[in-house]
């Protein structure tokens, strides 16, 4: 197996390395971002990314298990040993593992995006913590849930906080990144319900049916839905609060109601 070997910081691509973690722009321009850890990468090989670039640390990700992972997904990436210094530079956290990738975005236009004919997707707007997209991507895996619809998105997806959030769910969910106009369409004609968490002429969650095809609309946790949004809704919901907080946590509200789709839904098939 051939590979090359980088023993310092100041080497060309570690310092662009350095720059995809730091700058949104930098990985959009280039359609490129890293994966940091064995589960994370693995998780985005399984689900057919492309790896342009894999760095490792021997002494934490031998050349045996990195002989396996090349084999088991025929990876055609060029393979980079780093020295102890260079690991330390460009780890993003701690417990890494050893390993490193750089990768090749995928598209996500909602235009490509193929749903069932009976599905339940998830629609977030505005929301600004890369953690709570990373939560929400997990609360979307547990609940069997079709897809992340992210309108007018913020944060970017390939954010190296929302992928370790995620647990590499970012890479196994498909997600569409759109616009309020495209997504209203998108609705209509694949008959889409969509319901949106908000406080103001709602009905409480689980009084409504979500066994017809549904979209669930969450928002940012300090400004909630925009008024343009919630207009595309056919009902507004809430989750009622018994304690002294006015809400929940956006990833949490979004897993509540999730669940709720999901009781209904295993309720019908028995």
């Amino acid at each position: 197996m051939i590979m090359q070997e980088i023993i310092s910081t100041n080497n060309a691509k570690i310092k662009y390395l350095l720059q995809l973690h730091k700058k949104s722009a930098i990985r959009k321009e280039f359609r490129e971002f890293i994966i940091e850890g064995k589960r994370e990468i693995y998780a985005a090989l399984k689900n057919n990314y492309k790896i342009k670039t894999i760095f490792f640390y021997p002494e934490l990700f031998s050349e045996n298990e990195l002989i396996k992972l090349v084999k088991k997904f025929d990876l055609k990436a060029q393979l980079i040993k780093i020295s102890k210094i260079v690991y330390q530079k460009i780890a993003y956290r701690h417990s890494t593992e050893g390993i490193i990738a750089l990768a090749h975005m995928k598209d996500h236009s909602l235009k490509n995006l193929t749903l069932s004919k009976n599905p339940y997707v998830l629609v977030a707007e505005g929301i600004e913590k890369p953690g709570n997209i990373g939560a929400i991507l997990r609360s979307i895996d547990g609940a069997g849930a079709e897809a992340l619809i992210m309108a007018d998105p913020v944060v970017d997806i390939y954010n190296p906080n929302v992928i370790r959030a995620s647990l590499g769910m970012v890479f196994s969910i498909p997600i569409a990144l759109t616009d309020l106009k495209e997504l209203a369409l998108f609705l209509k004609e694949k008959a889409i319900k969509m319901f949106a968490a908000n406080l103001q002429n709602a009905h409480i969650y689980f009084k409504e049916d979500y066994t017809v095809a549904t979209a669930i609309a969450v928002g940012a946790e300090d400004k909630g839905l925009s008024q343009d949004i919630r207009k595309i809704a056919q009902q507004q919901i809430y989750i009622p609060m018994k304690g002294q907080a006015d809400s929940l946590n956006v990833s949490v509200s979004a897993a509540v109601i999730l669940y709720e789709i999901v009781r209904q839904r295993l309720s019908i098939s028995k």
